[in-house]
């Protein structure tokens, strides 16, 4: 008993590490900080899928748990998956706008355009709805979520690098989220 306690004790303050980690990342402008939000995501997951139950029976500590894990899945999406664009992007310097969007020379015209505005802001929402849609058990949300993300950036994706970081992006941040929203469902179940 008490050491199922201890358990939930260091669970709580390893996601509580993480999330101060992402935190940090986002503030000093550091991704790779979020790297640290891997360990528990990555080690619970494959505990489960194992069959391991380290911890005891579901309690007030396994929703604090679950809503420190959803915590986890919506900040530290944002940093993971800058630092998947910043792989995907092979070393070529991308401009960031003043919006938080990405520079791009159009083809017809020869300006420069800021696209893909607000970014962060919809990744925010989106590994919401994902967690959320997943915890109550309809993930059918996340195929709206996707045509309702594809359809507000249509006008936007006409450019290849757009497409790229508009594909590559969403991708990151959904497994990331979907990954979190299950070890939240199987910590609490």
């Amino acid at each position: 008993m008490v050491i199922g306690y201890l358990f939930w004790a260091l669970s709580l303050l390893v996601i509580g590490g993480a999330v101060a980690a992402t935190v940090l990342a986002a503030r000093l402008g550091k991704p790779w900080l979020a790297l640290f939000a891997l360990a528990p995501v990555g080690l619970g997951l494959l505990g489960a899928a194992f069959g391991i139950r380290l911890l005891p029976e579901p309690s007030a500590f396994a929703v604090v748990l679950a809503l420190g894990i959803a915590t986890l899945a919506i900040l530290a999406g944002s940093p993971l998956t800058t630092i998947v664009l910043d792989l995907a992007s092979r070393g070529a310097p991308v401009r960031r706008g003043a919006h938080g969007g990405i520079l791009i020379r159009r083809e017809r015209t020869g300006e420069e355009q800021e696209v893909l505005r607000g970014g962060t802001t919809i990744g925010l929402l989106e590994r919401a709805a994902i967690v959320g849609a997943i915890a109550v058990g309809h993930p059918e949300v996340i195929a709206a979520l996707i045509a309702i993300k594809g359809l507000g950036r249509f006008n936007e994706l006409d450019s290849s690098a757009a497409r790229e970081r508009f594909i590559i992006g969403t991708l990151a941040s959904m497994l990331w989220a979907g990954a979190c929203a299950v070890l939240i469902t199987v910590t609490v179940a």
